[in-house]
Formats: C-alpha cells, sequence, structure tokens
C-alpha cells in the first residue's frame, strides 16, 4: 500500500475509532467507555485498536483535546473584534452555551465531574485555555480597571493573563467560572423551577461579569 493511501487509511480508522467513542460517550457517559467496546462496535478486534489507540486514557485524551478545540473554534468564531467591546464578550458566552446544549455529553466530559482514574495530561492544556484566552484579550483591550486594585494577593498565581490590568485578573478568572458554571447549571438541570428563560438569564449573567471587568457599556 502506497505511504499516502496507507496515512489515509490509518486516519479514516482513528476517526471511526473517535466517532465510535464519542457516541458511547453520549450514551453511557466516560466512566464506561471501554475501549474494547469501541473496537468491537467499529468492526475491530480488540488486539488491532491498540494500533491506533494505546489505552482508554489515550482515548479519553484525544475526546477531550478534541472537545476543548471544538468549544473553542465556535467561541473564536462568534467574536467579532470590529463589534462593540460587550457585543463581543456576548458573542463568545452564547456561542459556549450553543455549543454546550448541542454536545452535553462532550461538555460534561470536560467540565463535569473527573472521570475515575483518569488524570488529564499537560498536552490538554493548551485546548483548555482557549475560551478563557479569548475572554482575557477582550479585557485586556477593552477593560478598564478600577483605581482601587483591591487585595488579590495570595489568590492567584503570579503572571496569569499577560496584558490585562493587574486589577482586573482576579474578575476576569471569576467571569471563566461564572461562563462555565451557569451552562454547566443549565445542561445538569439545576435551573428547574427557578430560571424561566435561559438564554436571558445567560446574557444578564455576561453582562454582570462584563461589568466586573471594566468593560464599557456602550
Amino acid at each position: 500500500m502506497p505511504p499516502g493511501t496507507r496515512a489515509r487509511a490509518r486516519a479514516e480508522t482513528t476517526r471511526a475509532i473517535l466517532d465510535e467513542a464519542r457516541r458511547q460517550l453520549a450514551e453511557q457517559g466516560a466512566a464506561a467507555l471501554s475501549l474494547r467496546s469501541v473496537a468491537r462496535e467499529v468492526g475491530m478486534v480488540s488486539s488491532a485498536v491498540y494500533r491506533y489507540v494505546a489505552s482508554r486514557d489515550e482515548l479519553l485524551t484525544r475526546l477531550i483535546v478534541e472537545a476543548y478545540d471544538a468549544v473553542g473554534e465556535r467561541a473564536e468564531a462568534a467574536r467579532d473584534p470590529d463589534a462593540p467591546p460587550r457585543a463581543q464578550w456576548r458573542a463568545v458566552w452564547r456561542a459556549v452555551r450553543s455549543w454546550g446544549l448541542e454536545h452535553p455529553a462532550e461538555y460534561a466530559l470536560i467540565y463535569g465531574s473527573p472521570v475515575p482514574g483518569y488524570a488529564a495530561p499537560a498536552e490538554t492544556i493548551p485546548a483548555a485555555g482557549r475560551v478563557g484566552l479569548l475572554l482575557a484579550a477582550i479585557v485586556a483591550e477593552h477593560g478598564v480597571a478600577p483605581t482601587d486594585e483591591g487585595g488579590s494577593d495570595g489568590i492567584l498565581r503570579d503572571g496569569l493573563l499577560p496584558g490585562v490590568d493587574r486589577p482586573l485578573v482576579l474578575p476576569a478568572i471569576a467571569a471563566w467560572t461564572q461562563l462555565f458554571g451557569t451552562v454547566g447549571f443549565e445542561l445538569f438541570g439545576q435551573y428547574e423551577n427557578v430560571v424561566v428563560d435561559r438564554a436571558a438569564f445567560l446574557d444578564a449573567v455576561a453582562d454582570a461579569a462584563a461589568s466586573s471587568v471594566g468593560l464599557p457599556s456602550r
């Protein structure tokens, strides 16, 4: 088999494995994900699948990185750098929510309960930071820091969010957690009998967070 054909065949098989793993993730949850079961469903003997994915943990890592990249790409595409700052900010929040509603199992994988026995490796970090860095970029470009810096010494690691004014680093990190917490509460059913209009609620939380990081109201 020519090298190019071999590479395409490997890529197609790997994609089939990941697609099946994603399907099982949605049906059974991450804790029940089995590499042997995935191999069986794609028509492979269990020993052959290890030529493509070395372990269940590697399979989870690939799914996690793809999920982080997918929500990051959605958020980045939603931001119009020529729009008013709050419109940019709100667009990112809405994009994360829409992605989560479309992919609840993958959202749960990356922002829900940890998978028993799995520890995410460092290779997941760049993809995991995409949305946070996007929010930080909006704050760095448009946020107006208060004159009172407040007391955040010793709370956060030094050197976080380069380019963001020091007084805005803590509220920017807090806004990042609010975004994913707000979407997660909706996906995991925590707003029943509390929040009637979930989309409007997200916008309201986003606007409050925008004020906390000094984004101009107009």
